[in-house]
């Protein structure tokens, strides 16, 4: 995707993964947890880990809250929200030990701000934020679409289609005349089914998605569609394959079109910059290509723990700046159109509260802001301020 020559032909792939993948329930779980202590305290600082397996959930990690939930009655809630319904993992029977603990006290006074200092960031670290203008939300477009199959799948399975079942993978190849995506090259869908279901239906209801979700003529008799290559898949979810928070980054992020700093979102309270440092990079490289000053934007952050502004910005727009401008002006606009220190960060985007159980599925990117401040990072609101920088 990153091919300099404008006529060159590529082929890039991403993939998406469900609600009921062991990965996801553990990334849900963990942000019900967060969302959970964050509606009694705003200013809670969680960091909430699960892993799932056969009839066991098990939670751990650290939190500092003047009131705590019930968190194995938060989790068993969760299992019950995704529809899992399993006999070897089911929120009925399942075993749900917690193990979480108060957060480090040295953590803490390196954070917490004071009279003396501003509050600090959680912890050191690099955070990518990307756009680039091959679909309406500014979204690489591979990660788009197989988001979207898989959201078409969900919808049918809500709807009723009782065959479907909650895990799945989706894997979408697009090919690429130079940076822009042109056609659906192959379609991979793997969907747990009741065991009544056959393979030809997996196979009827990729063409079916594949048909609403991409343009007119992106797929077609150049396409190669594979449904459920094994033949079957009918036992899913945790009773099949253990699942852990923050597996999922790449899924999560921009599906390998773009660098990731290697830090997961899930069960992160805001004062973790791996979460909310990483939705500033984002929001700012989107606002840069909603503005049309370049056609692509990739932005790095980096932090130390106990410090309050990042370390260094960098800015990397792949020869598509706007005429006229310099990577200098864009970064100096960057910096006087928004705070972005871990508290300027969570002010500006309204991240204090509990909004992260719908950033468990279908990624953290490409959403679309909500009326409870859902997603407010995907705003492109900052254009003016930029526009006014340079």
């Amino acid at each position: 995707m990153k091919n300099t020559s404008m006529a060159a032909t590529t082929l890039f792939t991403s993939e998406s993964v469900a609600p009921g993948h062991p990965d996801k329930v553990a990334d849900y779980i963990s942000d019900s947890l967060l969302d959970a202590t964050l509606a009694l305290d705003p200013e809670a600082r969680v960091a909430a880990e699960t892993l799932v397996t056969e009839n066991l959930v098990v939670l751990a990690g650290e939190i500092r809250a003047r009131a705590v939930p019930d968190f194995v009655a938060v989790a068993r809630q969760a299992i019950v929200d995704l529809g899992i319904d399993e006999p070897g993992f089911n929120p009925q029977t399942v075993e749900i030990q917690c193990h979480v603990h108060e957060q480090s006290a040295e953590i803490a006074q390196g954070v917490d701000a004071t009279t003396d200092k501003a509050e600090g960031a959680g912890d050191q670290g690099i955070m990518f934020g990307y756009a680039c203008n091959e679909t309406p939300v500014l979204m690489p477009a591979p990660i788009y679409y197989a988001h979207r199959l898989l959201e078409a799948c969900a919808a049918r399975r809500l709807a009723g289609l009782s065959w479907l079942r909650p895990d799945a993978k989706a894997q979408v190849t697009l090919e690429y005349q130079g940076h822009q995506p042109v056609r659906v090259h192959t379609l991979l869908l793997s969907h747990q089914h009741t065991r009544d279901a056959t393979q030809a239906d997996v196979l009827r209801l990729l063409q079916a998605v594949a048909a609403e979700v991409f343009p007119t003529g992106w797929v077609g008799g150049h396409t190669r569609l594979l449904a459920n290559p094994t033949g079957s898949f009918i036992l899913g979810g945790p009773a099949a394959d253990t699942g852990l928070t923050g597996r999922k980054i790449i899924v999560d992020s921009y599906g390998g079109a773009a660098r990731h700093g290697g830090g997961a979102f899930s069960g992160k309270d805001p004062t973790k910059v791996d979460r909310s440092a990483a939705y500033a990079a984002r929001y700012l490289a989107k606002n840069i290509v909603a503005a049309g000053l370049a056609e692509r934007c990739e932005i790095q952050l980096g932090y130390a723990i106990g410090v309050a502004e990042p370390l260094a910005i960098y800015l990397e727009t792949f020869g598509t700046l706007q005429k006229g401008l310099t990577a200098t002006q864009l970064e100096r606009a960057l910096r006087a159109s928004m705070p972005l220190t871990p508290q300027g960060i969570r002010t500006h985007l309204g991240l204090n509260r509990p909004i992260y159980r719908p950033t468990a599925h279908f990624g953290h990117f490409g959403r679309t802001p909500g009326p409870a401040g859902e997603f407010s990072w995907e705003k492109t609101d900052l254009v003016p301020a930029l526009l006014r920088g340079l």
